[in-house]
């Protein structure tokens, strides 16, 4: 069975864009977020904050792009951001995507994004359409890349995920999962709530040097 963990945490910037997104989490978390890049096949771009515990957050806005309109998860990050922006999803990491791919019969693709030093950082994810019909759900990554290039590496701070709250259902997301041995958000502390509305994340904590924040 395929190796899962928690890998990172999707936010769509608002109407007001990135740069004032990342502005108000960066004062909010104390810690500043690093220009991610372009997503060309996705059309969108990102910034990151990498945190403790290999993870990172990031900040993801749609370009105006046509792959923005057609790639799901350009059209993910458009509806959200449109809609506000706000919580996307989560996402996790596996080490084979695989068993993803033979469970959900569909085949992964291929992303990438160069990092302002020219790095090309590059992984296959699967799922995301999953994400958009049921926001409770988190899609897949394979990162194709060496440890030390992951968006966690760079973490300077002492800012780290300490608890999710999640409307939805425990049961489902187990079942989509694939029900592992080791779930994903086993070392994080997670509220599950009955969703009455869209379900998804409804807020992250995070803890810092200044105590915990609530987002």
């Amino acid at each position: 069975m395929t190796c899962m963990r928690l890998d990172h945490l999707s936010y769509a910037a608002g109407p007001q864009g990135l740069a004032a997104a990342t502005a108000r989490l960066s004062e909010l978390l104390g810690e500043k977020f690093h220009d991610g890049g372009v997503h060309p096949r996705f059309g969108t771009r990102n910034m990151v904050l990498p945190l403790t515990n290999g993870q990172f957050l990031e900040v993801v806005e749609p370009l105006d792009h046509p792959a923005s309109d057609k790639a799901p998860f350009g059209q993910a990050v458009r509806t959200r951001s449109e809609a506000g922006g706000g919580w996307l999803g989560w996402v996790v990491a596996v080490s084979d995507i695989r068993d993803i791919e033979a469970r959900l019969h569909r085949e992964a693709v291929t992303g990438s994004r160069h990092r302002p030093d020219g790095v090309e950082l590059r992984w296959k994810q699967i799922g995301v359409k999953g994400l958009q019909s049921d926001p409770q759900l988190p899609f897949f990554v394979q990162w194709q890349i060496d440890d030390h290039l992951h968006p966690s590496a760079e973490a300077t701070g002492d800012v780290g995920l300490s608890k999710l709250e999640i409307a939805g259902n425990p049961e489902r997301v187990a079942e989509w999962l694939g029900e592992p041995a080791q779930h994903p958000l086993d070392h994080v502390d997670v509220d599950w709530v009955a969703p009455y509305g869209t379900p998804g994340i409804l807020a992250a904590s995070f803890s810092t040097p200044d105590g915990v924040v609530r987002i």
